[in-house]
């Protein structure tokens, strides 16, 4: 019982102070830039918007391309909340992601009565609305260019840092206590087998918008961060090439798995700063990487697994095993070339 409590809580709760309070002095001491503080914060909040994805995706067994419509929904409802009904900024962003929930509400009931690809249609039909709508109104939106919204804490990255890692570590727990709950094993029987999770029992539409609704409020907090972050927002943030990002930081990770999608979104987000230099040509990174990753292991990263720090030294015999597996490979098809 007690190791089962040592994994189960000490350890990731450790970890979560260390992965907010260490980097947060080394930041306070100049060992790490405030470039690599902004880099990180944006990691967070992608990884929030991975999360959101995740939850409809992996978990609901439903697709959808509309996420970045729910983002621009929390983005713009936290500038209109704080600058023109002066909300304070925490009650603000709050206030954004139950107002993101409800949209997803009234976008989910008529539509989680589909499935598949007739679902993806008319999510990518509403992400497509949002951005249309936010475009021509102009006098509350900014019209195409966009809205600043720059705060006290938009230049200061350490409590930035501190707040954004801190909200992400809060999500990821409650995922996957949610998971573990009866309404979590409710969802996952509805992904698994819908007709045989509603002979049993079980409202299949009930679960669904469940999952739809706390995926859609994820996403208004991630929108809310984001402003709040960057310090303006454009209607092209509702476009359906970032629904796309967002999906691919799930595939890579894991479908299903939390902390796939959260490792994946901060992956991909420092690889394509880090090779900045190559300019437009790392746009091609995250094809590049997704059809390695859908030839050598299309579970993704960590499939439907959760990452645990107990387990490193597994992971790096995988790695190693997987390495001479390919390289393996190489070397016999070199070999059948030169016959």
């Amino acid at each position: 019982m007690n190791k089962k409590i040592f994994k189960s809580y000490l350890v990731p709760g450790v970890t979560a102070i260390v992965l907010v309070v260490v980097p947060a002095v080394l930041f306070k001491l100049n060992i790490l830039s405030m470039y690599v503080a902004g880099i990180l914060n944006l990691c967070a909040i992608y990884a929030m918007m991975a999360l959101s994805v995740n939850i409809i995706c992996g978990i609901t067994g439903q697709l959808s391309l509309g996420q970045a419509g729910f983002m621009a929904i929390g983005a713009y409802s936290t500038i209109l909340l704080n600058q023109m009904a002066h909300i304070p900024l925490p009650l603000a962003v709050i206030i954004a992601a139950l107002i993101t929930a409800v949209f997803g509400f009234l976008i989910g009931f008529p539509t989680l009565k589909l499935e598949g690809d007739y679902l993806a249609i008319v999510t990518l039909g509403f992400g497509e609305i949002i951005r249309v709508v936010l475009t021509n109104i102009k006098n509350i939106t900014g019209g195409p260019n966009g809205k600043s919204f720059n705060t006290l804490l938009t230049f200061y990255e350490i409590p930035k840092y501190v707040i954004l890692t801190s909200v992400l570590v809060i999500i990821i727990i409650f995922i996957q206590n949610f998971i573990r709950s009866s309404y979590g094993r409710a969802i996952l029987a509805v992904r698994d087998d819908e007709v045989a999770a509603n002979a049993n029992g079980i409202s299949v539409f009930r679960y669904k918008m469940i999952g739809f609704v706390i995926a859609s409020f994820i996403a208004g907090l991630g929108g809310a961060f984001y402003v709040w972050h960057i310090g303006f927002i454009k209607p092209e943030q509702a476009s359906f090439a970032k629904s796309i990002d967002y999906l691919i930081f799930v595939v890579l990770g894991g479908m299903g798995s939390v902390t796939g999608s959260v490792l994946a979104a901060y992956v991909l987000t420092m690889l394509q700063e880090g090779l900045r230099f190559l300019k437009d040509f790392r746009l091609l990174i995250y094809p590049v990487i997704l059809i390695f990753v859908m030839i050598f292991r299309p579970q993704g990263l960590l499939g439907t697994n959760e990452f645990k720090f107990t387990k490193i030294p597994e992971y790096k015999e995988r790695i190693k095993s997987f390495v001479k597996k390919f390289s393996k490979k190489n070397k016999t098809e070199k070999t059948e070339a030169e016959k």
